[in-house]
This record gives structure tokens, sequence and C-alpha cells, in this order.
């Protein structure tokens, strides 16, 4: 794994091989990384990774908020509840040389509570297909304050999620086995 462009392209992030089946990890590839990326910035969207601060949700790596920060982003919030990936955010932030950029947050996605800082504006949310846990997390983001008005989602799942009720449908893409759909935040 790698940051596939920006300020820090080419930067080798750090190794969970396949992935990590007792820890739930399942990294996005590099491929489906710089597919995501092309799209938010190519595909008619107003490019809303530079300047933005980027919420990752069920962070796993942290390699989707890294790269928005090597493209432009200018804080990312990482959540995830899993020791290993905590343990791999912060090896990777630290690769990075992130640290002012960013915070670390041990927690379940679905259970963010009242957000303490600023509402962000580009949500990564990439939970454990088929499990149906996105809905959930974007619903707490939501209710404490955590996405800015109009903040872009980028959801990745195994088959297409439902629309929550608020947010808009602004893109859906395949990607071998993994499906990227790109919503509005109500605002």
């Amino acid at each position: 794994m790698r940051i596939i462009g920006g300020a820090r392209r080419g930067l080798k992030l750090a190794d969970v091989g396949e992935g990590d089946a007792a820890a739930h990890l399942r990294p996005t590839s590099d491929r489906v990384r710089e597919a995501i990326f092309n799209l938010l910035v190519n595909g008619g969207h107003g490019n809303p990774v530079a300047g933005a601060r980027v919420l990752d949700l069920f962070a796993g790596t942290g390699a989707l908020g890294l790269e928005a920060l090597s493209r432009g982003a200018v804080a990312v919030t990482f959540v995830d509840d899993g020791a290993k990936a905590l343990a791999l955010i912060r090896a990777n932030v630290a690769k990075m040389k992130a640290e002012g950029e960013t915070r670390v947050l041990r927690q379940d996605a679905r259970r963010l509570g009242a957000n303490p800082g600023a509402a962000h504006d580009l949500v990564f949310l990439d939970p454990p297909y088929g499990k149906d846990l996105g809905a959930a997390a974007l619903a707490a983001a939501l209710g404490g304050g955590w996405l800015a008005p109009g903040a872009m989602v980028v959801w990745e799942e195994g088959a297409p999620p439902a629309v929550p009720e608020g947010f808009a449908l602004a893109d859906r893409r395949k990607y071998g086995d993994t499906i990227v759909t790109l919503l509005r935040a109500p605002g």
C-alpha cells in the first residue's frame, strides 16, 4: 500500500498484506483508491478534497484519509474501534509525519456522540461489507454534528447501499467487488 497522488505520492504505508480477517481489516486497494480520488477530483463534484476537513469512519489503515491529506485536505479525524487498526493508523500517520493534521479516535463509528470540533466536509465510510453498519454510522455522524451541510460522503460496500433519508445520491460506481457510492449530506 502506498500514497497514490499529491504531495506525498509514493510514500509506502504499513503493510497489512491481504487484510487481517480477525481484525476485520480489508484495505482499499491502491487501484480502487486511485479511482475514488479521480472520481472526486475529476468527476464533476467540484473537488471536495482540496481544503477539506475529512472524517474517516471505519478507518482501518487510514489510507483513505492520508491520501486526502496528500491531495490537499487540511485535517483528518480517523475513527476505528479495533486495536490492530489503530496501531496501523498511528504507524501510517507517523510515516507521513502528519501528527499535526490528524486526530485518531478509538470509538465505534455507530456511536460517535457529539462532535467536539469543526464539522467535516468529506467523509470516507468503509464499513465491513454486508454487516449493515454504514447507515448507522452516517446517522450518528449527522446527529452528532460531525458533518458539514452538503458534505460529500464516499461509501464503500460490497453491494449498493440504500441512500439514507436526507442524503442525496451524487454518483455510484463499481470497481471489481467494491461499490463506491457518493452521497451529499443534507444541507
